[in-house]
């Protein structure tokens, strides 16, 4: 038998995933997490449409082996929004230990490599947690409420183009 942990790893949303991202949800209900987080419905039906409608939007898992223990999206490109809506969802049995972290700073260096200026997200006022996370990495927050939700926005840095960012060896 081996010691060796299960890896972490970020993965694009593919109908592998499916049924651990079922399974992710449901803990999600559990837990009490609707009212934070609800981008579409947590049924089979809806992962599957948005596995078939996937165009320009970005959809991730966070898997540690073979469970889900994040979900993270940036959307709007495919109706036609410039400035995409980040969206994240962590497991309740490890947060606290930076993996929302880690998995936001994927999603903005994601948005930023196909493009984007600036990114949008809408957080429950309730969600002090989620709240102080975003503002710690830079999300500027109107005090304005609509519906419970503020709105924040993170202006990104210009992005280098993989191919203006080559370092030649002339060796």
């Amino acid at each position: 038998m081996s010691n060796e942990l299960p890896s972490i790893e970020i993965l694009r949303l593919t109908p592998d995933w499916k049924q651990p991202l079922i399974a992710f949800f449901q803990i999600l209900e559990q837990a009490g997490d609707i009212g934070f987080f609800q981008p579409h419905p947590f049924t089979d039906e809806a992962v599957e449409g948005v596995l078939r409608g996937i165009r320009r939007d970005l959809y991730y898992v966070l898997a540690i082996g073979i469970e889900v223990v994040g979900y993270g999206m940036l959307r709007g490109w495919d109706e036609g929004y410039t400035i995409p809506s980040l969206g994240i969802a962590i497991h309740p049995a490890v947060r606290g230990n930076g993996l929302g972290r880690a998995f936001m700073h994927f999603l903005e260096a994601a948005a930023k490599y196909r493009g984007a200026d600036k990114l949008r997200l809408r957080v429950n006022s309730q969600n002090i947690p989620a709240k102080r996370l975003y503002e710690s990495l830079g999300y500027e927050f109107s005090a304005e409420e609509n519906g419970g939700y503020v709105v924040g926005f993170l202006e990104l840095h210009p992005r280098t183009s993989p191919a203006r960012s080559r370092k030649v060896c002339d060796a």
